[in-house]
């Protein structure tokens, strides 16, 4: 168990997993399988090197996302998007909007194995107000992703006891007296380790099962998943040196339906119930009971449905959703209610016109309505004006205004206000944020390049703050104005494909009043973030990538290492030997230049880690 070269087992991707993560092989030792991008297209290390692949793992340096992590990403990382927190974010599978009510720590807790996901999108603006329901600045989304007869085997091992193994599998046949085709895949992973630094051990187990029906463009999901999680780290949620730990069950059963209807026209729909328990632990080795406070259950149902269709001169857009949640809790108990009801609607006519020269006018003027049962209703409008061009230098240009609200989260409304570790705010109202944006994307000496820059208003953002001689972080609402730029290139030669990005942020905070010496999340951004992905096809075989982010981080009198500026970076190599051509090996480093940087302030950071695996794809 403790050898570092014990040989991981995990099996967990589709025939072609192999190919998407690594790559295109030389002519030598080229295997035919399915050219399909599994994860984010725009990243060269995919699997995490410690912990099984989960999706939250393509997306630490996604150039569009910044993850913030407590001890490894697949533990616990908060998912912001331009310069948001962590609770602004949204995910949707599918039609449904996957949210975490207790808190947005746990947003990313997705049973699901990455290989039964399309590649990641990440929504913004007007596209985020018309297709996700209670997030404010940004979402990612994913698709089912068609079932492939095959499936891999991977499985790998470090230092610190560190050894992991997946396993998936997946079949489909035609029926002819259904006229369709069914397919089923099931992935088990396991991850475990005693981790790079005293108390930060880990243990991660998941299970999941999917029923497919497709039927020409139409495509029906059912799916089950299960994942428990173990994870220790000094500091985890609090700066006071303590052994914290956190317990993790989720379960997700969900089912959703699909057709594409051609021209970018489809009608979604799909439901689904989480459920997640979570045992925080200040002090993972008091006893239970009065010094075990931290025990929570959330319930969570969603149903939505999604249209888009030409209805005479028009093409119509809308999308409706219901949300319903429900808490248990040890401690969450101050707050006015622990259930509630989200509603929304967004309907968004578009026209378009097309010029003899082949230039295309699209424009969109709509509104979206967000409902709860608990608190005020919204109206916000959407707008956005869009040219495409045949031309090969310049594709598109948009700009666009969008309003999105959400509720608050149970940690922030029901934690109470005058004792324990964090510190809520009932009274708590509904957040609003205001997006104003423009943007393009085209090619420049052979590179493809997208950009935008925004201006965007948070009004009663919920941020966690630090104020001297409270040993404890407080709900508060903040007013914020941010500006930025986000910038994308990449291009592809023969033998290497690059990725860069590049985002710069400023930011205006208004606490109303409010004495607040210190942000934790809010304030606890990037000023100027750099990512650079490569891939090297070496030949022979060997393929080498490479995943960098050096940033300027904004000042935080929380963080006690590493400063305020970072450069991490992730190195792998792979190797398909050419007489086993569907075996990889590979071995892999984190956090390669051991940076001190704590990317949450208060939070040690992760030291350099490394581990070596194998695959298996058939």
């Amino acid at each position: 168990m403790q050898s570092a070269a014990r040989m991981r087992l995990r099996i967990c991707v589709v025939a072609g997993l192999g190919w998407a993560l690594s790559g295109p092989l030389n002519a030598q030792t080229a295997v035919q399988l399915p050219a399909i991008t599994v994860y984010s297209p725009r990243v060269a290390n995919q699997d995490p090197v410690a912990g099984y692949v989960m999706p939250v793992s393509a997306l630490r340096y996604e150039p569009r996302v910044d993850l913030q992590t407590r001890s490894l990403a697949e533990g616990q990382a908060d998912v912001t998007i331009r310069g948001g927190i962590f609770e602004n974010t949204g995910f949707r599978i599918g039609a449904v909007t996957v949210t975490d009510p207790q808190t947005g720590h746990y947003l990313a807790e997705l049973p699901i194995a990455p290989p039964m996901l399309g590649a990641p999108e990440v929504l913004t603006g007007a596209d985020l107000a018309a297709a996700v329901t209670n997030a404010t600045v940004g979402a990612i989304s994913y698709g089912w992703r068609r079932i492939r007869n095959g499936g891999d085997a991977q499985g790998g091992g470090g230092p610190h006891g560190l050894w992991q193994g997946e396993l998936y599998q997946a079949a489909s046949a035609p029926v002819p007296r259904l006229g369709a085709t069914v397919g089923v895949d099931v992935d088990v992973a396991h991850s475990e380790s005693n981790g790079p630094i005293a108390l930060a051990d880990h243990r991660f187990d998941r299970f999941n099962a999917r029923l497919q029906v497709t039927r020409g463009n139409a495509q029906t999901d059912f799916f089950a998943g299960y994942q428990a999680k173990f994870f220790g780290w000094p500091n985890l949620y609090t700066p006071f040196n303590s052994a914290e730990s956190d317990s993790l069950q989720t379960m997700l059963v969900a089912a959703n339906h699909r057709v594409d209807l051609g021209d970018g026209n489809f009608v979604e729909a799909g439901v689904y119930e989480r459920r997640n328990k979570d045992d925080y632990s200040f002090n993972r080795f008091a006893p239970l009971g009065p010094a075990h406070p931290y025990q929570h259950t959330t319930w969570q149902n969603g149903a939505a449905a999604a249209l888009r269709q030409e209805v005479g001169l028009f093409t119509l857009t809308v999308r409706g959703e219901v949300l319903g949640d429900f808490l248990k809790s040890t401690s969450l108990t101050a707050g006015r209610y622990h259930s509630r009801t989200l509603t929304k609607l967004a309907v968004i006519p578009e026209r378009d016109w097309t010029a003899p020269s082949g230039t295309r006018t699209i424009l969109k003027l709509g509104a979206t309505y967000d409902g709860s049962n608990r608190d005020g209703a919204a109206v916000s409008p959407v707008a956005s004006l869009e040219r495409q061009f045949s031309s090969a230098l310049i594709r598109r240009i948009y700009a666009s205004y969008a309003q999105t609200t959400q509720e608050p989260t149970y940690t922030a409304l029901n934690s109470s206000a005058t004792s324990g570790l964090f510190r809520g705010n009932p009274n708590l109202g509904r957040e609003t944020s205001r997006n104003l944006e423009i943007g393009g994307e085209g090619a420049l000496a052979r590179w493809a390049v997208e950009g935008a820059a925004f201006v965007r208003r948070d009004d009663s953002l919920v941020d966690w703050t630090f104020q001297r001689g409270v040993i404890a972080r407080t709900a508060n609402a903040v007013d914020v104005d941010t500006a930025g730029v986000e910038l994308v290139a990449r291009r592809s030669w023969s033998a290497v494909d690059v990725t860069l990005g590049y985002t710069i942020l400023a930011k205006h905070p208004d606490y109303r009043g409010a004495r607040v010496d210190a942000s934790f999340y809010a304030l606890n951004y990037a000023r100027q973030r750099l990512t650079a992905a490569a891939t090297v096809r070496l030949g022979h075989g060997l393929e080498l990538r490479i995943d960098n982010d050096a940033r300027i981080q904004a000042p935080n009198l929380l963080r006690m290492s590493g400063g305020n500026r970072a450069w991490l970076t992730s190195v792998g190599l792979g190797f398909r030997p050419a007489a086993w051509p569907r075996v990889e090996l590979t071995a892999q480093i984190d956090n390669l230049w051991n940076s001190p940087f704590e990317e949450i302030p208060a939070v040690p950071p992760a030291p350099r880690e490394w581990s070596m695996g194998a695959s298996y794809v058939w």
